[in-house]
């Protein structure tokens, strides 16, 4: 792949009006994509390719929403396109550390979600994980999570062969119906997928994300997330909260929200999610 990702990276960095590359060098981090430094001229960019062109375009508008709020920091984008029949994005390079200001994150997210459209969706279907992600719009809350969110993730469990987990359908989607009844939630701007490795901080210490699944949607469901594999400073929900305040039945709705990530990683990688999963919708369920 490095061949191919050199001839990628030309093509994008003369996309973005940089110098050919002068060193291309894998980094970690992505579970979907191949991801690569490289080295242009005097500076260093951050290329991702192998994911389809569709989904990395829809990644680039998603970074650009974000970006244009002036709230978290994101990675510029500087090229997006198709070569060698792979996908690429061609990003700001950031040095990133794990510490920083969890204060100011909180606050940022919360004024991020200030952003909201007039329905819940978004311009575009993208992708959570590897996972498609349908972003049709709704006006109702309630509806746009049981058949965006909740029944595709089902459809996937049928169709890997997880019967426990979609047998769980019905139940799931009403405890969901149940939970959700008289919940109107502003749709908010939101990174989609803001579990603690897409989040991070500069060499200033200020907070930034990267990898959104975006669309608008009830901001719970970011704060579910950060939750959900854990990671996040108790001052950055602090902040938040003092930024913004917290709805009514927030606590309830914690698991219902966490349960469409965990669906989405049963589907994903199995194991033991498809268990955790399922104790989620009778947990659920036991409460409809």
């Amino acid at each position: 792949m490095t061949g191919a990702a050199g001839f990628i990276a030309d093509v994008a960095l003369r996309q973005a009006g940089l110098p050919p590359s002068r060193g291309l060098h894998a980094v970690g981090g992505g579970d979907v994509a191949a991801a690569y430094r490289v080295e242009s001229g005097t500076r260093q960019v951050f290329l991702k390719v192998g994911v389809a062109a569709v989904a990395l375009a829809a990644e680039a508008l998603a970074l650009e929403e974000i970006a244009a709020t002036r709230t978290l920091r994101v990675p510029s984008v500087l090229a997006c396109g198709e070569a060698e029949g792979s996908g690429y994005l061609l990003l700001e390079w950031i040095d990133l550390s794990r510490s920083g200001d969890w204060d100011a994150a909180g606050r940022q997210l919360a004024a991020l979600h200030g952003h909201t459209a007039a329905r819940h969706g978004w311009r575009r279907d993208n992708i959570i994980g590897a996972s498609p992600q349908s972003n049709s719009t709704s006006a109702v809350w309630s509806e746009f999570f049981r058949e965006r969110r909740l029944r595709p993730q089902f459809a996937l469990a049928r169709a890997h062969g997880l019967a426990p987990v979609a047998a769980l359908e019905a139940r799931a989607c009403r405890a969901s119906d149940a939970l959700l009844v008289g919940h109107a939630p502003a749709p908010s701007l939101l990174h989609g997928d803001l579990w603690r490795g897409n989040f991070a901080f500069d060499c200033r210490g200020r907070p930034v994300v990267f990898d959104p699944a975006t669309y608008y949607g009830d901001a719970e469901t970011d704060l579910a997330m950060t939750r959900l594999f854990g990671g996040f400073a108790g001052s950055f929900y602090d902040a938040y909260a003092a930024t913004r305040r917290p709805a009514a039945g927030e606590h309830e709705r914690l698991p219902l929200y966490q349960l469409y990530h965990v669906l989405n990683h049963a589907n994903l990688f199995g194991g033991g999610y498809a268990a955790q999963a399922i104790a989620l919708i009778e947990r659920l369920a036991a409460g409809d």
